[in-house]
């Protein structure tokens, strides 16, 4: 028997998602940003609010790059979920990313107020949109465009 009768006729590529590891890094970055802007806020050290500065800005980096791997995993037909789930996904990691956005902005300020209260809040807003969509995007693997 010829080995070539073994072998699959079309090559097997796996279909891993592009978006996990950008993501993954972009919420890392935003949750340091929300422990070192409370770290701030008791301590009133500037190296905390320069921290969270940079860590917004590495998220964000990491968030666009996110972003065209979501395109990619969804043309690519890697991206399977309900449409009403795929909605409220995206939505979650928009609003994390438009927070994070306004918050780098906020953190450009000078001293206490480039943080407190303002700067907190929008990190504390930024995480927990981080949280909801981790939720709905951990049901991407486990329940694959039911309802759809």
């Amino acid at each position: 028997m010829p080995y070539q009768a073994l072998l699959p006729a079309q090559p097997v590529v796996p279909r891993t998602s592009f978006r996990s590891i950008p993501l993954h890094f972009a919420a890392t970055c935003f949750t340091g940003a929300l422990l070192t802007d409370i770290a701030y806020w008791k301590t009133a050290e500037m190296t905390w609010a320069n921290f969270s500065a940079w860590l917004l800005a590495a998220g964000l980096v990491m968030g666009v790059i996110g972003a065209i791997a979501i395109i990619a995993d969804w043309m690519r037909g890697v991206l399977p979920m309900a449409r009403l789930r795929l909605v409220l996904y995206l939505g979650c990691l928009a609003a994390a990313f438009v927070l994070s956005f306004v918050n780098t902005l906020i953190h450009s300020r000078d001293a206490w107020t480039s943080v407190v209260p303002t700067g907190l809040a929008l990190s504390m807003a930024t995480f927990v949109a981080i949280v909801i969509g981790a939720l709905v995007g951990a049901g991407v693997q486990r329940h694959p465009a039911e309802g759809s």
